[in-house]
């Protein structure tokens, strides 16, 4: 009966593929198969000498980690485009899981004390309504055995509202965007820092930065894609 009832509401809201929006069908979740062997995966290894590469005399990277590389209009921004800007929120818990059976395997990932989301402004989370980021987090937290948590590091200023100031001035007034609450916790401790693509890298490097006055032992990164 209920798988009856579960095959009649899919006729009058079928459940698509978030990558190319044909309807998926039974045992497909969220990417349908033929887009799962389309999306371009980053081996490890090469995902995180990718990831340290961006970050070369910028800021002490431990160990990295990236799922997708990011091509301009590929099937990796449409995915990217929908998490963030069309509400469809399983896209973050789907690649966490994908990310995360990867990273599982990894010695590294078990010395993770906490996992930290690059944060949205509380406006900019009340208007989208989740933090595009936390899925993603949260199921990494679950492979490797670590706290996730919002509530260390801030973002204290909507960065929309710079958008008129000078390049100069944006770059000063970066650092200030986010803060930092009970710094304490991390002391000493092994630091994930995650977020949903990494660009020009500035958004990462910024938040790492005011996790360092934090003294944590090591500071990670990991990312579901990055530009190359």
């Amino acid at each position: 009966m209920l798988e009856m009832l579960q095959e009649v509401f899919n006729i009058f809201f079928p459940r698509i593929c978030a990558a190319c929006e044909l309807t998926l069908v039974r045992n497909e979740f969220v990417v349908c198969t033929h887009c799962l062997h389309r999306l371009p995966v980053i081996p490890q290894a090469d995902a995180e000498e990718l990831v340290k590469e961006y970050f070369y005399g910028r800021i002490p990277v431990s160990q990295a980690a990236a799922l997708l590389y990011f091509h301009k209009k590929g099937l990796t921004q449409h995915l990217i485009h929908r998490l963030k800007y069309r509400g469809d929120e399983r896209i973050s818990a789907f690649l966490g899981n994908w990310l995360g059976g990867y990273l599982a395997d990894l010695k590294w990932t078990k010395n993770i004390d906490f996992i930290i989301p690059v944060p949205l402004h509380k406006n900019r989370k009340r208007k989208r309504g989740y933090n595009q980021v936390t899925g993603f987090g949260k199921s990494l937290a679950q492979f490797c055995e670590s706290e996730y948590t919002e509530d260390i590091l801030i973002k204290a200023f909507n960065s929309r509202t710079q958008v008129f100031k000078d390049r100069f001035a944006r770059t000063e007034l970066k650092g200030a965007y986010f803060k930092l609450k009970n710094p304490e916790r991390i002391r000493n401790k092994h630091v994930l820092l995650v977020d949903d693509i990494i660009t020009t890298g500035a958004t990462m490097e910024t938040c790492a930065k005011v996790l360092l006055k934090a003294n944590p032992a090591k500071i990670s990164l990991a990312t579901m894609a990055i530009t190359v």
